[in-house]
């Protein structure tokens, strides 16, 4: 929502400060179409051209992660560390064999049952029963130090496709000015071919041209670059549930006790998502 108010807010300073200040934006808004259809056109071009369909979708997709925010709350947090320490509760007191059709059948767990919200997140699901799994299948004779690298590897993995999208818009933002100097270019090309018109004719040639610039800029540090800070953010804010449930599994197989374990998950998430450590243990004893 603040992604979208910045862009009316930002618009309506630029153009509006240029109106106010004397400029006539009759011209102006007379460019705009025929130098978004190269500047746009051409960054059309450039992404297709530089990604698979994959990526793609995954940077349509991505345009409502910017606007909407965080996939997950600040209770999705909260359930997240339940969830992962009810299970390493029951992995403990009762052993694998007691954890195998939890893991192996997530969507018709009791225990998973309890919070569909995190069951629609299939990563986070798939980061948790994949790596119980291997405990489960180990019969809880793996090195700590070996779980950890295998969910420190998928987490990598991961993360590294949820950025994806965030990589290729920084990419066309960096692209767009030179793409509103091409089109300026071409606007200077055709005021060449008319050379013998009048002045005022050439004039009205030129700022088009200059248009072309002046959008590529704006549309690459004013609007684009932006939306690509926005994405960074929230996916890294999508990434700290991932941290909590595997500081619950491996804090939980080093045998800390229950405190410590869900504090150690608690203090890595970041304000927005962090519950106090009270509330976090009252919540525990309710379930």
């Amino acid at each position: 929502m603040f992604a979208a108010i910045g862009v009316v807010i930002l618009l309506v300073m630029v153009f509006g400060g240029f109106a106010i200040t004397g400029g006539a934006l009759g011209p102006v808004m007379h460019a705009i179409p025929h130098e978004m259809l190269i500047i746009g056109g051409a960054a059309v071009g450039a992404v297709v051209t530089g990604n698979s369909m994959h990526e793609l979708k995954a940077i349509g997709g991505s345009m409502a992660k910017i606007f909407k925010g965080p996939k997950h709350n600040k209770q999705d947090h909260i359930d997240a560390i339940i969830l992962t320490t009810r299970l390493m509760k029951l992995l403990r007191s009762e052993g694998p064999v007691a954890l195998e059709s939890h893991v192996q059948e997530p969507q018709n767990s009791p225990i998973f049952a309890e919070f569909p919200r995190l069951l629609a997140n299939k990563a986070l699901v798939s980061l948790i029963c994949d790596t119980l799994t291997l405990i489960v299948v180990s019969s809880g004779t793996l090195e700590v130090h070996a779980v950890e690298e295998v969910m420190d590897n998928a987490m990598k993995s991961h993360f590294h496709e949820m950025h994806e999208p965030q990589h290729a818009l920084t990419t066309l933002a960096d692209s767009l000015p030179a793409l509103g100097i091409v089109a300026a270019v071409l606007g200077i090309v055709k005021t060449m071919g008319s050379i013998d018109k009048p002045p005022s004719v050439l004039g009205g040639m030129i700022g088009s041209a200059l248009v072309g610039t002046f959008m590529g800029v704006l549309l690459a540090y004013g609007i684009v670059a932006p939306l690509a800070g926005r994405l960074k953010q929230v996916i890294e804010q999508d990434e700290q549930i991932f941290h909590a449930v595997k500081q619950v599994i491996i804090a939980s197989l080093h045998g800390w006790p229950q405190p410590l374990v869900v504090e150690g998950a608690r203090s890595g998430l970041g304000h927005a998502f962090r519950p106090g450590l009270s509330e976090l243990l009252d919540a525990l004893r309710g379930r």
